[in-house]
């Protein structure tokens, strides 16, 4: 079944950060952020077993990624365990500092004997359209979580899962560089990877699926759905203003029902993320982040190298046994954002008129 909510998206953009640091989503330096240490409450595990392997699951995002989880959304975010997320790199040209960079197209796929747990939780604080203010809370557990748990919610602690090995998977749809639309992964330390894919490696409605052969933790299981665009921003700058909306533009996809847009606008991150707003969209071409929830955001504080992410995506899942698995197809781009009479700094010389570079990596 198609997910509705995709309020955990992002963990698949955290997951590319350990997959290709060279051409990180989350890039080093201005562009940097830390989503995939978990705190942002991406899906993210740090395994139990034997080979310490330590690789995100899906974003978005379990983070989890999304609010605090109630009835039947708490259900669906425990009952996450693992993703296969496919990713267009694009290619970048040189700049100053870097050489030019041939887009390819990334694979990745790694399933839990269970959900991950995370150590902050983000809750909806308001909402208006398609886009809605996220506020963290940090769960209270009176007696430390021992062995490297976490604290999930109130006295509770959870353990890291442990990734499984699911048999040969086996990918469909997706061309390599062999020009093969087909081809086998074998698990890695139960993860299967490759970036050995060209850009594009499919086109838009292309059927895509990925099936895995099985093992003693699962039976055999497939997802199947199509591909997508590469996407584009046509903002080349977006400026965060008190009582000020923010609208992206982009060009809409040639086949519609396919996508959707995810957005998440971060303005604090480095000083300890005080809020973000996270807006789930239709690919129509066109979003308007309202001014209000803009002006809360403002209100709970800035920090250094605000940047906004945009995700053109497709997501699909299926039931295991042990829970659900999903598959996500994503292009997405990361911007910094300008507010007026912030300077972001790395060091006290990129600061002047007598100010320091503080924790929170702006000038004061």
């Amino acid at each position: 079944m198609k997910m509705n909510s995709i309020n955990r998206r992002m963990i698949f953009l955290s997951i590319f950060c350990l997959i290709a640091l060279s051409n990180c989503l989350f890039m080093s330096g201005c562009l940097s952020s830390s989503d995939g240490t978990g705190e942002d409450g991406d899906f993210e595990s740090t395994d139990g077993d034997s080979d310490g392997d330590s690789e995100e699951q899906v974003d978005g995002d379990a983070d989890s990624n999304g609010e605090e989880p109630d009835g039947d959304q708490q259900d669906e975010e425990e009952n996450l365990i693992g993703a296969f997320i496919v990713s267009m790199i694009p290619p970048a040209a040189a700049t100053e500092d870097e050489e030019a960079t041939a887009g390819y197209t990334s694979f990745y796929g790694k399933v839990y004997d269970d959900f991950t747990p995370v150590q902050i939780i983000w809750e909806e604080d308001t909402a208006e359209g398609s886009c809605r203010l996220m506020k963290p809370r940090v769960p209270y557990c009176s007696t430390p979580c021992e062995g490297g748990a976490v604290c999930i919610e109130d006295g509770v602690c959870k353990a890291y899962p442990t990734s499984r090995n699911i048999g040969t998977v086996h990918v469909k749809g997706i061309m390599n560089n062999s020009s093969e639309n087909e081809f086998d992964l074998e698990p890695i330390s139960n993860g299967y990877q490759t970036t050995d894919l060209p850009y594009p490696a499919f086109a838009e409605g292309d059927a895509i699926s990925v099936s895995a052969s099985g093992s003693d933790f699962t039976d055999a299981f497939s997802l199947e759905t199509k591909g997508i665009a590469p996407f584009e921003l046509d903002n080349e700058s977006i400026a965060v203003s008190d009582s000020q909306p923010i609208n992206l533009t982009w060009t809409a996809p040639g086949q519609s029902g396919i996508s959707s847009i995810y957005v998440k606008l971060d303005i604090s991150h480095h000083g300890g993320s005080k809020g973000k707003i996270e807006c789930d969209a239709e690919d129509n071409g066109s979003l308007e982040i309202p001014a209000t929830l803009i002006s809360e955001l403002l209100g709970l504080g800035v920090a250094g190298f605000p940047t906004i992410v945009v995700a053109r995506q497709s997501v699909i899942d299926t039931m295991i046994s042990a829970g659900r698995v999903e598959m996500t197809i994503s292009s997405s781009v990361e911007q910094a954002v300008e507010i007026a009479g912030l300077v972001s700094c790395n060091s006290y010389d990129d600061c002047t008129d007598g100010q320091t570079c503080s924790d929170s990596l702006m000038c004061e």
